[in-house]
């Protein structure tokens, strides 16, 4: 196959001031997980988004200087040589595909609280976040910036650059956006300063041009400069001499840049998870700017069809396609629209995992593409795997996720592999999951999996083929993997916060039944202490169907968990508009079918509520019957050729989606040897010999 002559445009190469990019498919900054801590991970999952055709892979977040701390959040840092050497194994990488390597150098101002440097933070007016997020939230307030700090900003900005230009990135970053220190002069709520820094937006720009200036005057001309800016709240304020505070920004800042990379305020509105966002929600928003500058310009939208890419181009809206999000779900997306194969993208599902990973301090996690991240530490790849390890003969019992992504992990090492679902169409819990309000964009996993198995020879999938030890005994399979999934219980929520045994009442419902049609009557309760997506999902879906719904959660916010992916804040104004109640910080205690018995987490009293229907979002066990009957039949196995069962997926633990793809790849991989525990484990450098053991100051001794 050739590429499509409609997609040529993207292939273009397009100037940088002094560097090329070799296409418009540019890897936007994102968060990994992976700082300087793991350099050889993140060189790994930079260098296979270059191998996959993205003209240009740029870092995430990379601190300027200690006084921007944003611990516990995982951040990389150019303080040094020894972050020198970190970042050049990712250029190096990165380099090797012919790619472009831009690093977003970025100081946090009053959004970050030097947690482990303990400096003092800094804002230009002494004013900081005030989170309402818990990971956030601090009682150290910044200081207000003088003109020495001002002086240094600036000079840390260009030793920084000084160093990213050491560790052989092509492009170098100013970062004015999400709440980070040069936005904060952007915006009159956080700059109330009455100097040259203050009032006009010509004086609240003045700061990002002074630390442009320097970058470029600290590279030498050789490598790009590029400032990302967020444009959400400028574009709503009026301009004193133009539009727009944003149309203003943009034009005092161009003579200053070589590339514009435009994005949103907040997380939220920047990251949206699909189901509140469609593909290109940013483009009301930063669809200007090309108007008031000639520089290059790039956005992302989670760009996921390559239509929709060549219209942002067409259209002047952008000329650089940028991605985070699909660029983690399928690290080969420019090369597969190169090469004609469209349709075997494997498309982002906007559950935001990934920004949920960030959020949660660890290595980004994607639902799509398991490999993400274990591309150097466990050795896999998105596109390649190693051969089989035998001619042994797999059954993998369960079409789900897991199971899905186990027979096309095995099928394409060269096994020969057969599924049997007990259900009539493959796809498990998301057969239902992507049914909800919204979750349309999750049906996706199935279908990228079911359309490279169709093609695979050595698969062979049955459709209504519920399975029993005496057949799977019988048919002779030397490897078997069980990926049955998990079910849903009635189990309450005890003030040990642990599940207890719930009511045993017909009008007691889980999300298992109401997926089997088995719908709830009346008034309805909604209680949900599993805290991801479902709970908020059923209770709209419910009121939706007419029904009288409260959601009750034991947290402080519904699909509490869901404020890490981005969703929260619309999960709250989409049950008030379909007329949920919510009540947080309570328990049910209690269900006799018309009354129900709800305890305050905190004080325990205890109030009584009328409720016709109660709906149990919490606890889920792993389904394991048959695994149970094979292995106490163990001593059968040598007879039958069986060499093992294992389990995969929520049938191992329960959890997301993501983690059900996960083990079903690490099932795939792990079956003729290399141990999912065996893998390697990544350290930082560091070139002072007294790191390596404890003595005292010398003000000690």
């Amino acid at each position: 196959m050739s590429r499509d002559p409609r997609f040529d445009i993207l292939f273009e190469p397009v100037a940088i001031g002094p560097v090329t990019a070799p296409n418009r498919f540019f890897q936007a900054p994102h968060a990994s997980g992976a700082t300087n801590a793991m350099p050889r991970v993140r060189a790994g999952l930079r260098g296979v988004k270059a191998e996959g055709g993205w003209g240009v892979v740029c870092t995430g977040a990379c601190s300027i200087h200690p006084s921007c701390d944003d611990a516990p959040l995982p951040y990389a840092t150019l303080w040094d040589d020894d972050d020198v050497r970190a970042h050049a194994l990712m250029t190096d990488a990165v380099h090797e595909h012919g790619a472009l390597a831009g690093v977003e150098l970025f100081h946090g101002g009053g959004a970050v609280l030097n947690r482990s440097t303990r400096l003092p933070p800094v804002s230009p007016s002494g004013k900081g976040w005030m989170s309402t997020h818990a990971t956030f939230m601090s009682s150290l307030r910044p200081r207000a910036m003088d003109a020495s700090d001002l002086r240094d900003l600036v000079r840390w900005q260009a030793e920084a650059a000084r160093r990213a230009r050491q560790a052989g990135f092509d492009i170098v970053y100013v970062y004015a956006g999400m709440g980070y220190l040069p936005y904060e002069f952007l915006l009159p709520d956080y700059n109330a300063r009455t100097d040259a820094y203050g009032g006009s937006m010509a004086n609240r720009v003045r700061i990002v041009q002074e630390m442009l200036d320097a970058t470029r005057d600290a590279v030498g001309g050789e490598i790009a400069v590029a400032l990302r800016i967020s444009l959400e709240e400028l574009r709503g304020r009026p301009g004193e001499n133009d539009e727009t505070e944003a149309h203003e920004a943009i034009a005092l800042l161009s003579p200053h840049t070589d590339l514009f990379d435009v994005k949103m305020d907040s997380s939220p509105t920047d990251c949206g998870p699909s189901r509140f966002r469609e593909e290109g929600a940013h483009e009301p928003v930063v669809d200007f700017v090309k108007s008031r500058t000639d520089k290059p310009v790039v956005g992302v939208g989670r760009f996921t069809s390559p239509d929709a890419m060549v219209s942002q181009v067409r259209r002047g809206v952008l000329d650089f396609i940028g991605a985070a999000r699909p660029s983690i779900a399928d690290p080969f997306l420019p090369s597969k629209i190169e090469a004609g194969r469209e349709d075997e993208i494997r498309e982002c599902i906007g559950c935001n995992m990934c920004i949920a990973s960030w959020h949660e301090g660890v290595l980004v996690r994607c639902t799509q593409n398991p490999t993400f991240g274990e591309e150097w530490r466990r050795g896999w790849h998105p596109e390649r795997v190693r051969p089989a390890g035998s001619t042994d003969r797999v059954l993998i019992v369960g079409g789900g996720p897991a199971g899905l992504e186990c027979a096309l992990t095995l099928g394409r090492r060269g096994y020969t592999v057969t599924l049997a679902e007990a259900g009539r169409e493959l796809g498990g819990r998301l057969l239902f999951e992507a049914a909800l309000p919204g979750l349309s964009a999750w049906r996706r996993v199935i279908d990228y999996r079911l359309g490279r198995l169709a093609v695979m020879r050595n698969v062979d999938i049955f459709a209504e083929s519920r399975l029993d030890a005496d057949q799977i005994l019988d048919f002779g399979f030397e490897r078997v993997v069980i990926a049955t999934g998990a079910h849903w219980t009635k189990d309450l929520y005890s003030d040990l916060e642990v599940p207890m045994a719930g009511p045993d009442h017909p009008s007691v419902f889980t999300p298992d039944d109401i997926a089997a049609e088995r719908s709830p009557e009346g008034r309805t309760v909604v209680f949900d202490f599993d805290n991801y997506v479902i709970g908020g999902l059923l209770a709209e879906r419910l009121a939706g169907a007419g029904l009288e719904v409260t959601y009750v959660t034991p947290a402080g916010g519904a699909s509490a968990w869901t404020i890490n992916s981005n969703e929260q804040p619309y999960v709250h104004q989409r049950l008030e508009d379909t007329g949920v109640v919510v009540r947080t910080l309570e328990r049910v205690t209690a269900f006799d079918g018309g009354t129900l018995t709800l305890a305050h987490i905190f004080t325990g009293s205890q109030r009584s509520a009328a409720c016709d229907s109660l709906v149990v979002v919490g606890a889920r066990r792993s389904n394991t019957d048959l695994y149970d009957a094979l292995h106490a039949r163990r001593a059968e196995w040598e007879e039958a050729g069986i060499k093992s069962v294992d389990l995969t997926g929520d049938a191992l633990t329960p959890g997301a989606v993501a983690h059900a793809v996960f083990f079903g790849r690490a099932a795939a991989e792990t079956l003729d040897g290399n141990p999912l525990e065996a893998f390697r484990r990544d350290a930082p450098f560091y070139t002072d010999p007294d790191l390596d053991r404890m003595r005292p100051p010398a003000w000690v001794t």
